[in-house]
């Protein structure tokens, strides 16, 4: 007699869960077989989500003239200059970094002055800029400061305009920030290696005559993937299309730093891609923003259009500028769908639709607990409490106030406050009443005109 739970196409095909199909489902560990003792705690407590991410309050500093704000990095720093004889003077250090990506993954990156992405470089238009440049990595290395316009000899392509700065050396770069503007640092030798590693940064030029309507919140976002495969302590510099672990300031939700502005703000946030291979779809959820400016420079008021979500290509950046009309916790994210997962492997069965109850029933005699997963989708697995190698964050998301968050990776969130700076970073926006989805009320549908199926 056929189960009544086996696929309508089994009869030929019966499961037989021998050694080696055991040893091949068990491959997809954490994927889609997993065992029903797993917990689904989807609701975090406050402890728990404090563990994940704390960010402090942001102290808002004026740096240009017009009043133009200091730009913040969610999650990174500001590189310090001196002003010596009229240059502003900056270090910038090549070396190996020990980098969290999240709480549970963690991997030896490279980067500068001690995090990746290094620091952010902020000066104003005609500033002579003296950046040094010590190589602590065990390999040669320079810097181009992508989109700068700059003498040849500053551009940073080793063999081309410099010999490569040796493992020990410090070379010293300087030049005049001529156009205001949104750029980018990163090596300009063995590249594949190097920025793949993590080495990249942000260089913003104010305009010394502010362009536009003057904002009051300014980000810095660089967006990255890496290759880093399930437990290993190093990415993979060699992948050329399977990133798994993709990020905002080389952090994965839920350790991205979310963006705390105003209601009735005018916030700008300036994207940066040095990603080894893809171009990142960027949505903001709760709000309409024009593109303002590329790295090659302002876009001009009658060529900007309004979108929801902005492209960056790898290789550019991009500058978006918007006014929350609505208050709320809204999500930012990738919208290449796997993007925001992480470590997720692909090399699997499509198991959506499948019927498994036979499967299930044979390996309960040895695990009573024992379960199948995946054959409804994915939703929810990242809030089980499963077992994982150690130093990996497969299919990780975060708790939020309702629920399980189960995007993970390029995922953030843009707080929109009434009162942002004396607003906890931290907190959760509360919904007023009459203003949450929720479940339907039947009388009402029915009143409505709609059916519901009992």
């Amino acid at each position: 007699m056929k189960d009544r739970g086996e696929s309508p196409h089994a009869s030929d095909e019966r499961v037989r869960l021998d050694r080696r199909d055991f040893l091949k489902f068990g491959s997809l560990a954490a994927v889609s077989l997993v065992s029903g003792s797993a917990k689904a705690d989807a609701v975090a407590t406050d402890e728990d989500r404090a563990t994940y991410s704390t960010v402090l309050p942001y102290e808002r500093r004026i740096v240009a003239p017009g009043n133009q704000p200091a730009v913040e990095t969610p999650n990174g720093s500001t590189l310090k200059l001196t002003k010596v004889g009229g240059v502003k003077v900056g270090h910038l250090i090549a070396e190996e970094v020990d980098h969290e990506f999240a709480r549970g993954l963690r991997a030896k990156c490279w980067g500068y002055n001690g995090s990746t992405p290094g620091p952010t470089i902020e000066c104003i238009e005609g500033d002579r800029l003296r950046i040094y440049v010590e190589n602590r990595l065990p390999a040669p290395t320079t810097v181009h400061f992508h989109g700068v316009i700059l003498p040849n000899g500053m551009d940073g392509v080793s063999g081309l305009n410099q010999p490569p700065i040796p493992v020990g050396g410090t070379f010293v770069y300087e030049f005049t920030v001529r156009h205001p503007g949104t750029y980018m640092y990163h090596p300009h030798y063995d590249e594949m290696t190097q920025i793949a590693l993590g080495m990249q940064g942000m260089l913003i030029v104010h305009p010394r005559r502010p362009r536009g309507p003057r904002v009051d919140r300014d980000f810095a976002l660089m967006t990255h993937e890496f290759a880093i495969q399930v437990g290993a302590s190093r990415p993979d510099p060699n992948e050329m299309t399977d990133f798994n672990v993709l990020t905002f300031n080389s952090k994965i939700y839920p350790a991205t730093a979310p963006l705390l502005v105003g209601l009735g703000e005018r916030v700008r946030i300036r994207f940066g891609n040095l990603s080894p291979m893809d171009h990142h779809p960027i949505h903001i959820h709760g709000v309409s923003f024009k593109t303002t400016a590329t790295d090659g420079g302002y876009i001009p008021p009658s060529a900007q259009q309004p979108d929801t979500t902005v492209l960056i290509p790898t290789g550019s950046t991009r500058v978006i500028e918007f006014v929350p009309e609505e208050e709320g916790d809204w999500a930012m994210h990738c919208h290449m769908t796997h993007h925001v997962m992480t470590q997720m492997g692909h090399g699997i069965p499509n198991m959506v639709g499948a019927r498994f109850a036979r499967v299930n029933r044979r390996m309960r005699r040895v695990d009573p607990g024992y379960m199948t997963m995946g054959t409804e989708g994915m939703g929810g697995m990242g809030a089980m409490d499963m077992a994982i190698p150690e130093n990996s964050l497969p299919m990780r998301g975060g708790p939020g106030p309702y629920g399980y968050i189960d995007m993970g990776g390029m995922f953030s969130v843009v707080k929109v406050r009434k009162n942002p700076d004396t607003a906890d970073p931290n907190g959760d926006y509360e919904q007023p009443p009459g203003t949450q989805a929720g479940p339907a009320d039947p009388g009402q549908a029915l009143r409505d005109g709609i059916l519901l199926k009992a």
